[in-house]
Order: structure tokens, then sequence, then C-alpha cells
């Protein structure tokens, strides 16, 4: 019985992690692809000298948070980063949707399935779906901003020692 349980919980976690992992295939034109967006703006910052704001609502926000919010003043606070010269990155499912479009420098788009693209119903196979609404999503900017804390310490040549000594500077 317990093997039976171990196996079922190992099927789920590689059905779950191979749907993330898919949401990284698709492409993302005429966009850039997330990673490369994300790293590039991150590195450019780092090496100025400067500091990063985040901000994110809803799962974009969760994410966030574990990178690194409300909604009503998010278009006020895009808005006055860019009138302050910031770059502002939308991350986003929906690139052609949403009130912050219009303050966006650069959009990082993320191919995933949204609560707002969820069908709601059964998949093709009329299954019910293993991850609705935007758990898809969610996971896969987790993801995501994992490969880029990776990514950013390889490009800027830094130790897990070096990050872990800041990680916690304003805390």
């Amino acid at each position: 019985m317990a093997n039976e349980k171990l196996h079922e919980m190992s099927r789920l976690s590689s059905q779950i992690c191979n749907q993330i992992s898919s949401v990284f295939s698709n492409p993302t034109d005429p966009y850039p692809p997330p990673l490369d967006l994300l790293v590039t703006e991150l590195t450019g910052v780092s090496r100025r000298g400067a500091r990063v704001f985040l901000h994110g609502v809803g799962r974009e926000g969760l994410m966030l948070k574990a990178f690194a919010m409300r909604f009503s003043t998010v278009d006020a606070i895009c808005s006055v980063a860019k009138s302050a010269g910031a770059k502002v990155v939308l991350i986003t499912a929906q690139p052609e949707t949403g009130s912050c479009v219009k303050h966006a420098t650069d959009v990082c788009y993320v191919p995933a399935q949204t609560m707002a693209s969820d069908g709601g119903g059964a998949t093709e196979k009329g299954e019910r779906p293993l991850l609705p609404m935007g758990s898809v999503y969610e996971g896969a900017l987790f993801v995501l901003f994992e490969m880029v804390v990776y990514k950013l310490g390889e490009v800027l040549g830094e130790s897990p020692e070096s990050i872990r000594c800041r990680h916690t500077n304003l805390e």
C-alpha cells in the first residue's frame, strides 16, 4: 500500500513538472524568451549598481515574493516608476490585455495557462485537469525565477555564498 502511494505521488509530481516544463517550449514571439529578458535586465541593473523594485499582483505577486502588491496601486506605481526613468518589465501570460501594458518598457511573456484562459472543463481526453486555472502559470513563474537566479549568478560571477550574504539585507 505504501509503495503504491509513493508511486502515485511520484507519477503525479512527474506529470506536474512535465506540464510546467512544457511552458518553456512554447514560442513567445514577438516577445523575447522570458529567461533572456529577465537575466539581461537584472544584469544591467546590477552592473550599474542600481536598485530593483519588483511588484506583482495575484500569482505574479506570489511568485515575485518567492523571487525576491496591491492591485489598486499597480498602474500608479508603474507610471511613477516609468516617469522616473525606470524600466518597467511586465511579466504576464496575457501580453495583449491588462492596464499595465501601457507602462511596460518590455513585456516578458510566459505563455502558460491562467485562470483567464482556462476553459474550466475536462482535458482533450475527457479527464479532470491536473493543474486547473492558473496553477501552471504559477509553477512556471517559480521555475522561471529560479532559472533567472541561477543564470544571474553565472553571468555576474556570483558564488552561492556571496548571494547568501546579501539575500536578507532588508529583513
